[in-house]
């Protein structure tokens, strides 16, 4: 009788278990992609006590564009490598990030092709990127961006957002979910945040609609940083890495200039 016992309880256990990481499904009949969310959630909490505030103004499932409602781009400032985890974590729906080419580990290609991140190659004219992001809006995607395009050296300041991101919604008439990203692990060496506890906060803000508003792309970009600007109460800087003969000149935790060789 013991041994019928423990098999029922070890049954229901994972019955109940599955029943919890379906709940977490956000690609129809995709099982794996649901553990992996909860995993993330598991994680974000655990290890960065993932606070997360505005949770209502985050569309419902039945408010996606796959329901009739405008595409949704979710925009955020760049504090940390997991910032795209601690997102994702927070939303009930599949996010596609636009990511550069540069800032994706080679050896990790399985993880961007598990996640199907949108590779943008910066130092070219590629457009097939944004033609993919545009599409993958249309067919009813939500994809996210991080308009500044670099981590944010040093945190809590406000960096020019690119023209991309305008481009983005005007071409698609999306909606804007933007998100404050703040509290993440600040460590040179970006994949030291995965391992660095923290007290990290995601705070979404209300959407935004620019669709009729006869704005260009950059006139977008800019109202956008103007929002996180007014949001946050950060200052602003104007100072960006740029690629110069084969290497990145980034910027420090200090505000210093550091040299990063790729090539």
């Amino acid at each position: 009788m013991l041994t019928v016992g423990i098999v029922i309880v070890c049954w229901s256990g994972l019955v109940a278990f599955g029943a919890w990481v379906r709940t977490a499904r956000i690609r129809p009949d995709d099982d794996l992609t649901a553990l992996i969310v909860r995993v993330m959630q598991v994680y974000a909490r655990s290890v960065h006590g993932l606070r997360v505030e505005g949770a209502g103004f985050v569309p419902r499932r039945g408010q996606l564009p796959d329901s009739g409602a405008a595409p949704l781009i979710v925009v955020a400032n760049h504090t940390a490598f997991i910032d795209p985890i601690l997102v994702q974590a927070a939303l009930p729906f599949e996010v596609r990030w636009i990511m550069a080419k540069d800032m994706a580990t080679p050896s990790a290609g399985w993880l961007w092709d598990l996640a199907r991140v949108i590779l943008v190659d910066r130092r070219s004219n590629d457009s097939a990127p944004l033609r993919e992001a545009i599409r993958h809006l249309k067919s009813g995607g939500v994809v996210g961006v991080f308009p500044e395009g670099y981590i944010e050296r040093p945190p809590r300041v406000v960096y020019p957002f690119q023209d991309g991101v305008g481009l983005l919604v005007a071409r698609t008439g999306a909606a804007v979910l933007p998100v404050v990203i703040d509290g993440t692990p600040q460590v040179e060496d970006g994949s030291g945040a995965l391992v660095t506890p923290s007290r990290s906060r995601v705070r979404f803000l209300a959407p935004i609609r620019y669709k009729d508003r006869g704005m260009s792309a950059a006139e977008i970009a800019r109202d956008l940083r103007r929002v996180f600007v007014d949001a946050t109460g950060w200052p602003t800087s104007d100072r960006t890495p740029r690629w110069e003969n084969g290497a990145w000149t980034d910027i420090g935790l200090d505000g210093r200039e550091i040299r990063r060789d790729l090539e």
